[in-house]
């Protein structure tokens, strides 16, 4: 079991910046791929963003490549998504992710945060 607890959310204006952070605990971090979704008001939740267990591969949704960084720092079980350049598109609620594999954490992650708001709005 992985318990994940997300912050960094809030209000921003289109263009500017944020960066949320998931910290976990419980089974080693290092076990696994962690990643970021989003929900969108009436919206399906859909990949945002991943890295691998090591740090050495990511992976971005197309929407927001160039634009977000996902990152992880493993002394402190914590994994970062740089937002910059937001959109009012990006509006929603962002959920930290974590599973063992690197391809189920892009789709059907298995243990998932409660999820912090994101609003870009002028």
């Amino acid at each position: 079991q992985v318990q994940l607890v997300e912050s960094g959310g809030g209000l921003v204006q289109p263009g500017g910046s944020l960066r949320l952070s998931c910290e976990a605990s419980g089974r080693p971090f290092s076990d696994y791929a962690m990643g970021w979704f989003r929900q969108a008001p009436g919206k399906e939740r859909e990949f945002v963003a991943a890295i691998s267990w090591s740090g050495s591969s990511t992976y971005y949704a197309n929407s927001v490549k160039g634009r977000f960084t996902i990152s992880r720092d493993s002394a402190k079980k914590t994994v970062y998504l740089q937002m910059n350049s937001l959109k009012f598109e990006d509006t929603g609620v962002f959920y930290c992710a974590a599973d063992p594999s690197i391809t189920a954490i892009q789709n059907r992650p298995n243990y998932w945060g409660q999820g912090t708001q994101v609003t870009v709005s002028s």
